[in-house]
């Protein structure tokens, strides 16, 4: 037996036992005629003790010991004499009466600590160290229980879980598939799927009216902190409902999990279109935990001499709670911050709501004071707060107040981890144009329904058409997202026709779905949640690598196996391929 308990188990009950652990040490301590060796293992550490009574050849072998060995250690279990307060097993050790040394370890490039002098780079090389350290297997075993609340909550309403294919069909519409080669089948290839959409819609027909799945999900894109080339969805569908029933059913998913993981009760899930989000917010994830709502000034900024303001098709502000008294300097600071490539607004204009009533604003020259309390009306501000505006195209205008609005919300402190402000957003657009391509695009996939009473403007403005979507939002990230479903034959052909699918591209694309709508298929919808970032959200964070156990870097390459790699010519002539040389 390696082990009878783990490292984070005994306490000063067990006073007395003979024990066995197992584990990595920690750091060892020699101190002359007393040798302290702490052992750690996933539940926690224990120190072990050697002391002057004890065999030399004993002691010995615990001097020997370096950092990371993998030691099993028997002995008798006694009472502490100078205590650990920071660790449960702080109040015991054990005094060794056996030492064996299981696998010795080089040293580690890094320190094995909760603070460690290990840069990303080769902590993502060393992975499997690197899960070593508390911060990182927490973030595992985090992701480990909101998955299992997942399956229990959806198990209880009779959601059944369905493994759907990996190896698919590739489609035109979404990001970059993944690419697989068939050897059997020479010059043809399969996808790996960006969802299992239109297997959990056949799943439907086929009268599982209540599914999920755990899914890993691969798609072939740039990546930032929170994607990465393969992710994994709680991905859900039930039949004969309607988008409320869908929206009630993942609240109380989201209940569940705030109030099973972190003790809280979320009362309200309010409600936001589309339109509303983005005219307030400026982006359709907002983060509603902060104020600062944007206010439009064209009306009351626009009838001046400021030409800029007056070429704008935006002019829109933000009020910023009590920093009427930052100064030049910091106000400079945003000024250069929100004019980075990553921003791009050409400039920023301000006024210092001051705690005497008046207002100071960078354009005096061509406003009064006047002008400047409608501004103040117009976005909220009262006295002691600032005044933000940024003009421009409209969209662009809105994206970069958004980007500043979310930079002052973390500069302020405004956005606190431990506090959960969960929001959805419905009546997206069915489509949205694609200046690349010059056509519509289906704004979340070809199978959401559009809203029936919408339906005559697709003929005549498609761009107005709503869909039957929801996302749901949870402190200023998209955490879930889905949509009513089509489920008539005609109408789904009508939605690829308005795509720009000819009638042949749609069969040959989406044929054996359409094929199925003929056998009876229900009205269905669902919803996908994105595993990855709702549980780094939940668990207080917003970068998603740290719970995924092996993740890949921001190239898309896996550093620790080196992966992806360059595969044999025989490899790739087995599999009909050939490659042209990769120029210089």
């Amino acid at each position: 037996m390696h082990r009878t308990h783990t490292c984070g188990e005994l306490r000063l009950a067990d006073i007395g036992k003979t024990v066995t652990l197992s584990g990595w040490v920690q750091k060892s301590r020699d101190l002359g005629g007393m040798t302290f060796i702490d052992v750690r293992d996933r539940y926690g550490i224990t120190q072990l003790t050697f002391n002057s009574d004890d065999d030399e050849s004993l002691r010995a072998a615990a001097r020997e010991l370096g950092r990371e060995y993998v030691i099993k250690a028997t002995g008798t279990v006694i009472e502490r004499s100078s205590k650990n307060s920071k660790i449960p097993t702080g109040e015991i050790e054990i005094k060794v009466s056996q030492l064996e040394v299981l696998n010795e370890s080089k040293l580690p490039p890094f320190t094995i600590e909760d603070e460690t002098d290990g840069g990303d780079d080769i902590r993502m090389k060393y992975r499997y160290l690197d899960i070593r350290r508390n911060p990182v297997k927490n973030s595992l075993l985090f992701r480990h229980k909101v998955t299992q609340e997942v399956r229990n909550y959806l198990s209880n309403l009779d959601f059944c879980e369905v493994e759907t294919p990996y190896l698919i069909k590739s489609t035109p519409e979404g990001a970059r598939d993944f690419i697989v080669p068939s050897r059997m089948n020479p010059g043809q290839f399969y996808a790996l799927p960006q969802s299992p959409q239109t297997f959990k819609q056949l799943l439907m027909v086929g009268g599982m009216d209540k599914y999920f799945q755990i899914v890993k999900c691969f798609r072939d894109e740039d990546l930032r902190a929170d994607r990465q080339p393969e992710f994994t969805q709680i991905d859900c569908e039930m039949s004969f409902v309607e988008q409320e029933d869908i929206l009630n059913i993942f609240e109380g998913m989201t209940r569940h999990l705030l109030k099973n993981i972190h003790g809280i009760e979320i009362d309200q899930f309010p409600r936001m279109t589309f339109d509303e989000a983005m005219r307030t917010y400026g982006n359709d994830k907002p983060d509603i935990r902060f104020g600062m709502k944007f206010g439009e000034l064209n009306a009351v900024a626009q009838h001046k001499e400021f030409a800029i303001f007056n070429n704008a098709e935006l002019v829109v502000g933000i009020a910023v709670p009590g920093a009427a008294g930052y100064t030049r300097k910091q106000i400079d600071e945003l000024i250069e911050w929100v004019k980075r490539p990553q921003v791009g607004a050409s400039g920023m204009v301000y006024a210092k709501y001051e705690a005497d009533g008046s207002l100071k604003s960078s354009v005096d020259k061509f406003y009064d004071q006047a002008d400047l309390l409608k501004w103040a009306e117009v976005t909220g501000a009262q006295p002691g707060d600032l005044i933000l505006v940024l003009s421009g195209p409209a969209h662009k205008t809105r994206a970069q107040l958004s980007a500043l609005r979310m930079e002052l919300g973390n500069r302020m402190g405004l956005r606190k981890p431990d506090e959960f402000a969960p929001l959805w957003v419905i009546d997206f657009p069915l489509l949205e144009w694609d200046e690349e391509t010059g056509r519509f695009h289906a704004m979340h996939h070809p199978f959401t329904s559009p809203k029936i009473e919408d339906m005559p403007l697709l003929d005549t403005d498609p761009g107005k058409v709503r869909a039957n979507a929801y996302d749901l939002v949870l402190n200023g990230n998209e955490i879930g997202g889905g949509s009513i479903r089509i489920h008539d034959k005609d109408m789904q052909a009508l939605m690829f026709k308005h795509l720009g699918f000819s009638t042949e591209q749609a069969q040959d694309q989406f044929g054996f779905l359409m094929n199925a709508f003929q056998y009876g298929a229900p009205p269905h919808g669902g919803l996908a949640f994105g595993l990855d970032r709702l549980t780094a959200i939940l668990g207080g964070q917003e970068t998603i690598r740290d719970f995924i156990a092996f993740p890949k870097n921001n190239s898309g390459r896996d550093v620790m196996i080196d992966a992806p790699a360059i595969i044999a010519k025989e490899q790739l002539d087995e599999l009909s391929i050939s490659l042209s040389p990769v120029s210089k």
